[in-house]
């Protein structure tokens, strides 16, 4: 007994014609005649061109005076698994599969299911995930290449709905870029309006998918990214199966997805691996690390130059006696401290991997310890500081951890002009800044503004399957139903206790 069943609603067997006119919407989807007689189908992304060309195309047109019915075709082809059916859900299963399919333009009911799948096309010895590590669950990423991308997606997402359109931009480079998202489910909206930014970019070369993610996003004058940037496969499939719109580009690791939300950012795929009271324990403690990130230092700088009063008493002795010999205001205290870090952080990031490991571990004692002893700084605020830029790692996307580290700054300066009265002017700023993030025209802020409660099941805590089993509404998908829980998994579950 699963936790999950098949949804209830059957459908009618989709015709042939049905079913090449879904594929057909599809780029990588090529369908030709080597003979005037014979028609061949597949998807080119799953299957392996050379062996279509050497012995499948070639034999063919050898023996074309031979061929009057299928099973001639079948018989001079040299492949393992040949199959004539009938059978038009087998077909889909199989073109999806890797299969190619053949037909005789004047026999409309029989055809030639030929396995050419290009199983090992995404496998390469470097395309792990590099910089969003798992513990738990599948470690191959993106690469550069587009094909194998594609691939890898096809692979992952094995639907005959998932369609994937290819464009050229870029006057000079003249770069490939995809775009995948599921045909009846994803907004045609979304899909066009991401089209229509694409085809309108006037550039001369695009080198990586952030640019695409600049220029096609709602809002160019924000720091908050808008589309989710990923180099993970299951993180991706994921997006695309909500309804969400994914662009991929030609020389690119990276794929970025929409629209998304500000707190689509704190979600890892480890979240859905682990039970939902860790994946959802984890979550919080992510959410919770970024305001501590954001607001420490500030609070730190509006406490010792404002408001002493809050202070507890035992901890106002240490704290004078940490501050006793530094000549400085809090305010330069904290700025020298944050910009020290980011110094380490931005060194280590451009140097080789060990020399960087090494750099950021010796170079963040030696440095604070020298400050602390020099009276550069208190030690009561190296700890705050070291804390805050841990927080600020736990962040499970590059992009947004950015964004934490550069809010830091105008809150600490607020901080040091008003008080706690600036971080408060401060935090309204921010949060009027935000209600007006639109991704794809999607609020930046949902479920919490516009207030949606069917989307918290999967928003600051991650609930059990059986109750994120719908797409948000936010996203305005045209089929709302993911999946359909087993309706007597809550009966098994009372009489195994």
């Amino acid at each position: 007994m699963g936790w999950f069943k098949p949804h209830s609603n059957k459908t009618a067997q989709k015709s042939l014609k049905d079913i090449m006119a879904q594929a057909c919407k599809s780029s990588d989807f090529h369908q030709f005649s080597p003979v005037g007689k014979i028609e061949i189908s597949y998807y080119k992304s799953l299957i392996n061109e050379d062996k279509i060309n050497r012995y499948l195309i070639q034999e063919i047109q050898k023996n074309i005076e031979k061929i009057n019915e299928l099973e001639d075709i079948k018989n001079i082809l040299p492949f393992d698994e040949i199959k004539v059916t009938n059978d038009t859900q087998n077909v889909e299963n199989k073109l999806i599969k890797g299969f190619v399919i053949i037909q005789l333009k004047n026999v409309e009911n029989d055809f030639i299911l030929v396995n050419v799948n290009n199983g090992q096309m995404g496998h390469r010895k470097n395309n792990d995930t590099e910089n969003e590590f798992s513990v738990v669950g599948p470690k191959v990423g993106f690469v550069e290449n587009l094909d194998i991308n594609i691939h890898l997606l096809r692979q992952l997402v094995a639907v005959s709905n998932l369609v994937i359109e290819e464009i050229t931009i870029g006057t000079v480079s003249n770069t490939r870029v995809a775009i995948a998202y599921l045909d009846g489910v994803t907004n045609p909206r979304q899909v066009q309006t991401v089209k229509q930014r694409l085809n309108n970019i006037n550039l001369d070369v695009v080198y990586d998918s952030s640019m695409l993610d600049q220029i096609i996003s709602d809002n160019s004058n924000t720091i908050f990214p808008l589309f989710t940037s990923s180099e993970r496969i299951d993180r991706i499939t994921y997006s695309i199966t909500l309804g969400q719109v994914a662009v991929l580009s030609d020389g690119s690791p990276y794929v970025i997805s929409g629209p998304s939300t500000i707190l689509d950012f704190f979600i890892s795929p480890e979240d859905y691996l682990l039970p939902w009271i860790l994946g959802s324990f984890f979550r919080i403690a992510r959410i919770c690390s970024v305001f501590f990130s954001i607001f420490a230092t500030s609070f730190y700088v509006a406490v010792l130059t404002y408001h002493f009063e809050v202070i507890p008493e035992k901890l106002l002795e240490p704290l004078v006696i940490s501050r006793a010999n530094v000549p400085f205001p809090p305010v330069m205290e904290v700025i020298f401290l944050e910009i020290t870090i980011e110094l380490l952080r931005e060194a280590g990031a451009r140097l080789p991997a060990k020399i960087g490991q090494t750099l950021g571990i010796v170079g963040g004692i030696v440095i604070g310890q020298a400050t602390v002893e020099a009276a550069l700084t208190s030690s009561i605020l190296l700890i705050i500081v070291a804390l805050s830029a841990l927080a600020s790692f736990t962040t499970p996307i590059f992009k947004m951890a950015n964004t934490i580290r550069v809010l830091r700054f105008p809150f600490i300066i607020l901080a040091s002009i008003w008080g706690g009265l600036g971080i408060v002017a401060g935090l309204l700023l921010l949060m009027g800044h935000l209600l007006r993030l639109k991704s794809l025209g999607t609020p930046y802020l949902v479920p919490l503004f516009p207030f949606r409660t069917g989307n918290f099941a999967d928003s600051f805590i991650r609930s059990s399957f059986q109750y994120i089993n719908k797409r948000n509404k936010s996203l305005k998908p045209l089929s709302f139903k993911r999946y359909e829980p087993s309706e007597d998994m809550e009966d098994i579950n009372h009489e195994e206790s």
